[in-house]
């Protein structure tokens, strides 16, 4: 390492790894384990190979920055009411080519221009700014894998939660960190059957089923959410297959979101219809799932959520606020004494609360 990156302080020793013969590395942070060449950088461009190590490029360049509603993840049943802040740097592991959050994941790094945010003052921040947790986000947050840990070491010696919001193609190693660390919450976007994320994102679903399975087994909180796509996900065949595959995996009390796509990038396919959204609620409720939302439609009467026993409301919801919350103080339908499922307390955000810094 020579001149300015050298010193950058985005630029870490990577943790998972392991070195090969003729100075070559393999990257054990994300599922596509690369094998990098010296001088070479891997599939997602955070990650390169210096002298036969492997080095982090972004930890701690932060690329977005805000405190942001928990239910704009979305978690719905974590921390009701609640404030991450939260954060995302540069890249991405996946190709999905309708990235709504193409500015940031479509560009690499460069050290050289980093802005850099320590852990220390990221939770600092947090604190600061009345924020009841973390959350890494708006890009693939396993690039900030080891920032992440720091981050997550610091915010549960302050009281604070910890989430990611990912594609889930970590690899058990790095789920199993997260999870020692302190990653109390992981939503998993989840992009449809096996021949959407062969086609599209150049991946594998099952890797993404098992870290579902593994989160569960580490006893994170699991939410599921898939961007309704026309032409991509939106037949019977792959909205059924995800609601299976949810239940089978995580369990019939686990959250499933379908949220309403618009075009993005390089797909241009129409906005998906409500009444799709509506009729994947249904397709998923036949398949044994208690709790199913839909999003990107406020206002819906489906983004709230219904005791399945009696289908008392319990918690009324416009976009990322809650506007009434029934639920009582041991997390029971107060009609018919259901356990409702909820991770931690509900918090009340200030009236008029926007999610920025």
């Amino acid at each position: 390492m020579a001149g300015s990156e050298e010193r950058a302080p985005t630029v870490h020793e990577a943790l998972l790894y392991e070195r090969l013969r003729a100075g070559k590395v393999r990257c054990l942070t994300c599922e596509r384990r690369c094998v990098i060449e010296p001088g070479q950088r891997g599939f997602c461009r955070t990650r390169e190979n210096r002298d036969g190590r492997l080095y982090t490029l972004v930890y701690g360049d932060i690329s977005s920055l805000s405190a942001n509603p928990i239910e704009k993840k979305p978690f719905f049943h974590f921390w009701p009411g609640s404030v991450a802040l939260t954060a995302g740097t540069w890249s991405c592991n996946f190709t999905c080519p309708w990235c709504q959050n193409w500015e940031i994941s479509k560009f690499e790094p460069d050290p050289r221009r980093a802005h850099y945010i320590s852990p220390e003052r990221f939770v600092s921040m947090a604190r600061t700014h009345g924020c009841q947790g973390t959350s890494v986000s708006f890009n693939e947050p396993t690039l900030l894998f080891e920032w992440s840990l720091d981050v997550f070491r610091l915010a549960k010696r302050e009281g604070l939660y910890n989430n990611y919001v990912s594609n889930g193609y970590m690899t058990d190693l790095a789920l199993r960190e997260l999870a020692r660390a302190g990653m109390d919450a992981i939503k998993f976007d989840m992009k449809g059957g096996p021949g959407a994320y062969e086609r599209y994102c150049r991946a594998r679903v099952d890797v993404v089923w098992r870290n579902v399975r593994l989160a569960k087994e580490l006893g994170l909180h699991v939410e599921v959410v898939t961007l309704v796509i026309p032409g991509v996900n939106d037949d019977e065949e792959s909205i059924r297959w995800i609601a299976r595959n949810v239940l089978e995996n995580a369990g019939e009390d686990t959250p499933l979101h379908f949220t309403r796509y618009y075009p993005a990038y390089r797909f241009n396919a129409p906005p998906t219809p409500v009444k799709t959204l509506e009729w994947a609620h249904k397709l998923a409720k036949e398949e044994g799932l208690n709790f199913v939302y839909i999003g990107n439609v406020p206002g819906h009467p489906l983004e709230n959520t219904y005791c399945p026993d009696c289908g008392q409301l319990l918690i009324e919801r416009y976009g990322f606020s809650i506007v009434r919350y029934e639920i009582t103080a041991d997390k029971r339908c107060p009609r018919c004494g259901r356990e409702i499922p909820i991770v931690g307390e509900r918090v009340a955000r200030p009236p008029g609360f926007l999610g920025l810094l």
